[in-house]
């Protein structure tokens, strides 16, 4: 019987990566026609207390050029990663995009010190609209605020509008 649980699933996903990076000649191939790489890297950590998988793939090519499940996420053990993935590396590395975490930007300081470190894209942007959505959040709570206090206002006005209404229909119903 399979079994379907994240760690399961995990361990599956780290034999089918090995036997795909197995070949890597192609990938060699591959990377030396492009001259360098901009290197991903990211984790995934399916639960709390669980190993992270840690994800180092070529943003041009789309190819993973190494995987590895760590119990942490320590500037050292992240430093290991990208050595040995520099080491296996055909081609210079351009450039690494990361989600910004403390550690990773440590690690990568510390491996490739001359080569440019962006935050990558999504969580970038994602950066840039909390800014947005908690300024957001502030003019919405300032104006149920203001605005909490308008049902008292128009169940008071209510006659008044109901008289104008049955006033309009009457003068309606009257030219009629």
């Amino acid at each position: 019987m399979f079994e379907r649980t994240v760690t399961n699933l995990l361990e599956r996903y780290d034999e089918l990566l090995a036997v795909s990076l197995g070949d890597d000649r192609r990938l060699k191939k591959r990377l030396a026609k492009q001259g360098r790489v901009i290197l991903a890297i990211d984790g995934l950590q399916p639960d709390v207390g669980h190993e992270v998988l840690w994800v180092l793939r070529d943003c041009r090519s789309g190819e993973i050029l190494l995987a590895k499940s760590l119990l942490s996420a320590r500037q050292e053990d992240l430093a290991g990663l990208l050595s040995a993935a520099r080491a296996a590396c055909p081609v210079p590395v351009g450039a690494v995009v990361s989600d910004g975490q403390h550690s990773i930007r440590k690690a990568v300081a510390e491996v490739f010190p001359k080569v440019p470190h962006q935050l990558c894209q999504f969580h970038y942007l994602r950066e840039a609209g909390r800014l947005i959505y908690e300024k957001d959040r502030h003019a919405k709570k300032e104006l149920k605020k203001r605005v909490r206090n308008i049902r008292g206002i128009e169940r008071k006005t209510e006659p008044i509008r109901m008289r104008r209404r049955s006033g309009a229909t009457a003068r309606r119903s009257a030219a009629r």
